[in-house]
């Protein structure tokens, strides 16, 4: 059997797909990045390895942040286009606008004719990006997921900071002055929401609008992101993987 393997390597996860030749999907894998990318990829080979799926054999496409530290793969491919062709195999569309919030930058990419026509992209600063959404998570003590369910329930706050440090001093002084922890919740995923829709308004959005990325999964964010730009936002489970799956197919392309 042939196999087609995209590793997305990002700042905070690395996420793997292998696809067979008529583009199924075959296994998933998904896993800390670690402070290694190299130790990562050689992780990642060897799950692979146990999983029956030579690496020597196959058709490996690395992508991310670090995508350079995939020693054994064929080529490796920005991520703006991986995500891209990602996020249309995913969704079924050739035509949409991607909002991937990753751990330490978010992307907005124009895709027509399933080729990246625009993008923007926030890499100088971790507002609007997961780390902001763990860092704020960390200092009210829940996890991110719970975080962003406890947001649904809170309101009437704000977070007027966009830098990471000085946003967090300012939930410190929230928690001090005894805020009620939903309203803060609501303040933080609505600081994230108002980011991502600022960087959104420098890109013509498409009829088609979907999250991808490590929040894609959670609900509210998604829900609030879907009000603040005034389009249906769509999520789809693989839509973490949607770097993944776009260098799985580019993968497809080397051996096609």
């Amino acid at each position: 059997m042939n196999y087609f393997i995209g590793i997305d390597i990002g700042s905070t996860c690395a996420k793997t797909i292998v696809m067979d030749s008529d583009k199924k999907v075959l296994h998933r894998m998904l896993q800390p990045t670690g402070w290694s990318s190299l130790d990562t990829a050689e992780a990642i080979r060897e799950k692979l390895e146990q999983l029956g799926v030579p690496t020597s054999e196959s058709a490996i496409v690395a992508t991310g942040y670090g995508r350079i530290s995939v020693p054994y793969a064929d080529k490796s491919v920005t991520e703006i286009t991986c995500h891209g062709r990602g996020a249309c195999f995913v969704h079924g569309s050739e035509n949409l606008t991607v909002i991937d919030i990753g751990g330490q930058d978010t992307k907005l990419i124009a895709v027509e004719s399933g080729i990246v026509k625009d993008f923007i992209m926030n890499d100088k600063c971790s507002a609007g990006t997961g780390r902001f959404l763990e860092v704020m998570a960390n200092t009210l003590a829940l996890r991110p997921d719970e975080l962003c369910r406890l947001a649904a329930q809170g309101g009437n706050t704000s977070i007027s900071s966009m830098c990471t440090v000085f946003a967090e001093s300012e939930v410190i002084s929230l928690i001090g002055r005894g805020e009620k922890k939903e309203n803060i919740a609501f303040a933080v995923v609505d600081s994230i929401v108002k980011k991502v829709a600022s960087q959104a308004g420098r890109l013509t959005l498409g009829d088609k609008v979907c999250l991808t990325g490590g929040l894609c999964e959670f609900d509210y964010l998604r829900e609030s992101l879907s009000r603040q730009l005034g389009v249906a936002v769509e999520t789809d489970p693989d839509g973490r993987y949607a770097g993944a799956i776009g260098a799985a197919l580019c993968a497809y392309n080397i051996r096609k």
